[in-house]
């Protein structure tokens, strides 16, 4: 059995990864650590899981964590984590970070949207967990960054589009909506309050949200040439679930019916990929509890527009299932290990 250490347990990101790894075969959890919750049980705090394990938040120590777990999760927020994650990796351990201190591989531009980073020598190093695009890199890398939620949904929406030359690369507009659990569990911003967030719909972070390169690294990747996205993200009040909308003009000759073929290819082998019939288009609750990414395609035919429709759940493609997933390929396992599961309706 390979053993598992979770940094940040308590949050919404480390408890469905949790939960996730309570069905997993090949893995046992030794090590739950935080920091305003150590000492707790973590079934005091999330009794769903009261009868499947029963395990306390251990203060936070990565010297410990080490001498009990094989691999290391990281579900902390931006640039806590840093130098826990370095001395991981100095220690031989394989991690997975749940935040954004090892997606990006520029540091300017990290520093740019973050904060100064403290183990600049690890970008370089670090798998970008996205296995629809990165699979070799993240089977034979120690440090694997979890993408963000929002660039998941929009990166697989357009990813077939960019790679095939459908769409004028730069005309792309991501229109991304999400549900509250997105913010975390500690942050008590008043946005998030129920009387305030409830029957209502917020833009935010127009323009500078901290996704966006990302987004444009991976799409840039792609092209062989630079992005640079429009992305507009909103809060709505749902628990989970992000939707995003993604619009760009065609390539002279191009089709929708050509966009359907070029996409149903690209995703055939894809377990956690599902290209829509024609004229379908996903809904947020068709992946609720689930790792898989639904995708449909629609035109605008006034405008010569593609508009491509995804569908994630935050916390599990968008987050936790991801990390999972990457564990699998790291840990030379079938990636749908612990996440074949279908969503939950209703």
């Amino acid at each position: 059995m390979t053993r598992i250490a979770i940094f940040g347990a308590a949050g919404y990101g480390g408890i469905e990864l949790l939960r996730i790894l309570l069905a997993h075969p090949e893995v046992e959890i030794t090590y739950l650590g935080g920091r305003t919750t150590a000492g707790q049980d973590v079934t005091d705090m999330y009794p769903h899981l009261l009868g499947s394990i029963k395990l306390p938040i251990e203060e936070t120590s990565v010297e410990v964590a080490c001498e009990r777990a094989d691999l290391l999760f990281f579900a902390l927020p931006h640039g806590v984590g840093i130098p826990m994650v370095a001395e991981a990796v100095r220690a031989g351990k394989k991690v997975v970070d749940f935040s954004a201190d090892f997606r990006l591989k520029d540091v300017t531009t990290y520093e740019a949207y973050y904060r100064p980073h403290d183990a600049p020598e690890l970008l370089s190093q670090a798998a970008y967990g996205l296995p629809e695009l990165h699979r070799d890199t993240i089977r034979d890398t120690t440090l694997c960054a979890v993408p963000g939620c929002y660039p998941t949904g929009a990166i697989l929406a357009l990813a077939p589009a960019v790679m095939a030359g459908l769409i004028e690369a730069d005309t792309i507009i991501i229109d991304s909506k999400t549900g509250i659990s997105g913010a975390g569990r500690s942050k008590l911003d008043l946005l998030y309050h129920f009387p305030e967030a409830n029957e209502s719909l917020l833009a935010y972070a127009v323009g500078t949200h901290r996704h966006t390169p990302e987004m444009d690294q991976e799409l840039s990747l792609l092209a062989g040439s630079q992005i640079t996205v429009t992305f507009t993200p909103h809060l709505i009040p749902i628990t989970r679930g992000i939707l995003s909308t993604c619009y760009a003009t065609f390539a002279q000759g191009t089709t929708l019916d050509q966009a359907q073929n070029v996409y149903e290819e690209f995703y055939a082998e894809e377990p956690f990929v599902q290209v829509l019939p024609a004229g379908k288009l996903p809904r947020t609750k068709h992946v609720s509890g689930s790792n898989f990414c639904h995708i449909g395609l629609a035109e605008d035919v006034r405008t010569s527009r593609l508009v491509v429709v995804s569908a994630v759940d935050n916390l599990i493609k968008g987050l936790s299932g991801s990390a999972c997933q990457c564990m699998n390929l790291m840990m030379g396992w079938d990636e749908t290990t612990a996440l074949d599961q279908p969503g939950m309706w209703p």
